[in-house]
């Protein structure tokens, strides 16, 4: 007997880097309304500007494989955006948040 209430598992979803990616424009618009709000604490943007140098600096972690030394790199710019805004106070996040999706 077959249970109508099982669904099999769902696999990945193959829009997400497209969405991803429609959003980008406003996730810059976020980060940098953010850096420039005097409510946020300078912890943060000390983060998230620490990650992008580390990106722009031409050193790598990973020096003896080239063909993977993108790695540090990439995570060193992950940590530093997903830090920013975990560091942002959530009420200062959500009013940006609000303003840009009002057009703002």
């Amino acid at each position: 007997m077959q249970d109508d209430n099982v669904r099999p598992p769902s696999g990945p979803d193959p829009l997400r880097n497209l969405k991803f990616l429609l959003n980008l424009p406003n996730f810059i618009k976020l980060y940098w309304r953010l850096f420039n709000d005097k409510r946020v604490s300078l912890l943060p943007k000390i983060v998230l500007v620490a990650g992008l140098l580390y990106w722009l600096v031409p050193l790598d972690l990973i020096p003896w494989v080239p063909q993977i030394s993108w790695i540090d790199d990439t995570v060193a710019v992950a940590l530093a955006v997903y830090g920013f805004i975990k560091l942002c106070p959530r009420k200062i996040v959500q009013e940006h948040v609000e303003i840009i999706d009002q057009g703002g």
